[in-house]
C-alpha cells in the first residue's frame, strides 16, 4: 500500500518577487491546498515585503500577502521546483538561463496563449487591481 502522493513543487517568478508572483503564489497555494508545495521568487534582491498596492489588490480577492518576504530565485530552488512559471517572456529567457540546458524542471510561462501578465509597477492601482484579476484567473491549469 502506498501513502498520499507528495505535493506538486511550483516555483512562481517575476522580476522582484514584489508585485506579481507574490500573488501568483498565494493564489496557487490557497486553490491547490496539500496538493501543492509553492514558493515564489524574483530574478532580483531589491524588496522587503509585497508591493502594497498588490497587497491591497490581493486582500480585495481574498488573499493576504502581508506575511510575504521576497527572496532572489537561485538554481537550487529551480531544481527544488518541479515547475517553474515565469510572468513574462523576459523572466522565462533568464530563468532557462539560470537553470541551464540540463535542468529537468519543467518551465514556462504563467499564462497560457504564450501571453504575458503585465508588470504593474509604477502603474496606478487600477493597474494593479486588473494584474490581480489577470493572475488569479491563469491559476487553476497549473494545478490539474
Amino acid at each position: 500500500m502506498t501513502g498520499p502522493a507528495a505535493p506538486r513543487r511550483i516555483l512562481v517568478v517575476c522580476l522582484g518577487n514584489y508585485c506579481r508572483s507574490p500573488l501568483g503564489g498565494r493564489i496557487l497555494a490557497n486553490l491547490g491546498g496539500d496538493t501543492v508545495d509553492v514558493r515564489s521568487a524574483g530574478l532580483i534582491d531589491k524588496w522587503t515585503q509585497a508591493h502594497p498596492e498588490m497587497t491591497a489588490a490581493a486582500t480585495t480577492l481574498g488573499y493576504d500577502l502581508t506575511e510575504h518576504r521576497p527572496q532572489q530565485v537561485t538554481r537550487d530552488l529551480i531544481d527544488w521546483a518541479d515547475l517553474v512559471l515565469a510572468m513574462d517572456h523576459s523572466v522565462l529567457e533568464q530563468l532557462h538561463g539560470i537553470a541551464g540546458p540540463d535542468t529537468t524542471t519543467e518551465i514556462r510561462l504563467y499564462l497560457d496563449h504564450d501571453r504575458d501578465v503585465p508588470d504593474p509597477m509604477g502603474r496606478p492601482a487600477a493597474e494593479f487591481a486588473a494584474c490581480a484579476l489577470l493572475i488569479e484567473a491563469g491559476a487553476a491549469p497549473h494545478l490539474r
